[in-house]
């Protein structure tokens, strides 16, 4: 059988596939739709991750294919009514880059509370700029909001909690009985939360989620991280919100088009960090994912 690898993935896992069947790994396919369509009719496997848009012409395709593989946990970038109606088994990579996007989570709250971390050119160049700096929050004894209380959402709760984090939670779609965490409404969250951070997948429903309103809902001083979709959040509103100092700092992994176009609203703000799509992609990450993958294609296609 064929399998086909649109972008990139860990060579061992790649290898593994290869010693059972004939492998095309590729990692420019995913820029290259021509060659990738025309690649797609001989693969029974085919395996992404977040930019390969599997829909339109490159799904109808998707001849023989019986198994989709997702380098990731979102699946916004595939049409799976369009893969259901096709056969195609659709994988994703669920929890294996949960403890990459927990840390960034932490990570960046703490960058962000604390806002003494960017100060290295001015130190560098002899100045001392420590009473400016003194007024730096601790992450213990904060409140830590989860918007979405799935895996990704319980291990940063965990990692929250273990630094002395309080750690309250909203999902709609959990029921009460599975929280471990206080659940409060979306409204409640923001309104407690000294840092927001968002774990739901894209849909119409969480579309622009954090608009202007629910931004100027947000605790006063509180902090934003999103490592979910880029759509979640309205990009012009918090730009809004951070130049205004309505929210305190926000920290992006995502946007609403990838890359970030030039001319963006988000330019130049205060107190933003801006990654590009990266949270949930560390070595060990990248190497849990691919294992994962290349186990479950190969037990789809036995």
């Amino acid at each position: 059988m064929k399998i086909l690898i649109s972008e990139f993935m860990d060579a061992p896992a790649v290898a593994r596939l290869a010693a059972a069947h004939e492998v095309v790994h590729d990692a420019t396919l995913v820029d290259d739709l021509a060659r990738l369509v025309a690649l797609a009719p001989a693969a029974d496997a085919l395996i992404v991750r977040n930019r390969t848009q599997v829909r339109g012409e490159l799904l109808a395709a998707l001849a023989r294919c019986r198994v989709l593989g997702r380098l990731g946990v979102g699946l916004d970038n595939i049409d799976l009514p369009g893969c259901a109606a096709r056969g195609i088994q659709v994988i994703p990579a669920t929890g294996a880059n949960a403890q990459s996007v927990a840390e960034y989570v932490v990570a960046t709250a703490m960058l962000l509370l604390r806002g003494a971390y960017q100060a290295t050119a001015e130190v560098a160049a002899g100045h001392w700029p420590r009473n400016a700096l003194a007024n730096g929050r601790e992450i213990g004894g904060k409140t830590l909001g989860l918007v979405g209380y799935g895996s990704i959402g319980r291990l940063t709760g965990q990692l929250g909690q273990a630094l002395g984090m309080r750690v309250i939670a909203h999902d709609a779609a959990l029921p009460p009985a599975d929280a471990t965490v206080p659940m409060r409404s979306l409204d409640a969250l923001l309104a407690e939360a000294d840092v927001v951070s968002l774990h739901v997948p894209l849909s119409d429903g969480t579309r622009h989620l954090l608009d202007a309103a629910r931004l100027a809902a947000m605790k006063p001083g509180a902090v934003l991280i999103n490592t979910a979709r880029g759509g979640v959040v309205d990009e012009a509103a918090l730009a809004q919100a951070l130049r205004t100092g309505r929210i305190a700092g926000a920290a992006l992994d995502v946007f609403e088009a990838e890359p970030l176009p030039s001319g963006s609203p988000l330019a130049g703000c205060p107190n933003l960090l801006l990654t590009p799509h990266i949270a949930g992609v560390t070595a060990e990450a990248n190497e849990r994912v691919s294992s994962l993958i290349a186990t479950r294609v190969l037990e789809a296609l036995r």
